[in-house]
């Protein structure tokens, strides 16, 4: 897995974002998503707000975002909890980043079924373009991490980068994916094969008519 990610220096991050606090897009935000939910049950609302903090945190770095500690403080004084019960849900789910990640944070699945299929090469292929795991490359844009598994087991092997999943890799592929997002460009998410969500490779064998919209099978089954 990958090595532990360097936390930069408290004092430093403190005086980076110990003033943080929403922007006008964020506040409003997070004026919705606290409406959601009753009094008395605020901190249901720590996972959006982590993820929002995280998403304006990148946007004012140009990366793919992270949380500081003060900006994790920040959140739980939103929700009025102490700073602990919203640092153990940081801590927990992993597509929060507690450390600087690059642009494009590249998450590869080495579990059983991407292991099977071939991720192997997809590490390499990160790693021939000078991404290694916990690390951000030097010029910002990659920050590479191995992760358990992202639900795509059917298009086996996949990466997730940033929002995205890009499915059906090997070495090739995986070259091409971090070669277009380097240019400035986007590739196209999903399978790198053709693949429509996890159909069949060559297209779907059954409910054929179900592809492109509703089919009711009632009159044919009967």
């Amino acid at each position: 897995m990958a090595e532990a990610p360097t936390i930069p220096d408290e004092a430093e991050t403190r005086a980076r974002w110990g003033s943080f606090a929403w922007n006008a897009e964020s506040e409003l935000k997070a004026r919705d998503i606290m409406a959601r939910f009753p009094a008395g049950r605020e901190q249901s609302g720590s996972l959006p707000l982590l993820d929002l903090a995280q998403r304006q945190v990148g946007a004012e770095t140009g990366t793919q975002g992270w949380l500081p500690v003060p900006v994790i403080e920040f959140v739980a004084r939103q929700i009025g909890v102490p700073y602990m019960r919203v640092y153990e849900v940081a801590t927990f789910y992993t597509m929060y980043n507690l450390a600087p990640v690059g642009r494009y944070h590249v998450q590869v699945c080495g579990t059983t079924p991407c292991m099977l299929r071939g991720s192997d090469e997809v590490i390499a292929a990160c790693k021939n373009k000078g991404l290694n795991k916990g690390k951000t490359t030097p010029d910002g844009l990659f920050t590479l991490t191995e992760v358990e598994c992202l639900g795509a087991c059917a298009n086996a092997p996949m990466v997730q980068i940033n929002d995205d999943n890009f499915e059906d890799l090997d070495y090739d592929r995986t070259t091409a994916v971090l070669e277009a997002l380097a240019r400035g460009e986007t590739p196209a998410a999903g399978s790198q094969i053709g693949r429509r969500d996890s159909c069949p490779e060559g297209g779907p064998t059954s409910l054929r008519e179900m592809v492109d919209a509703n089919h009711d099978y009632r009159g044919e089954w009967a």
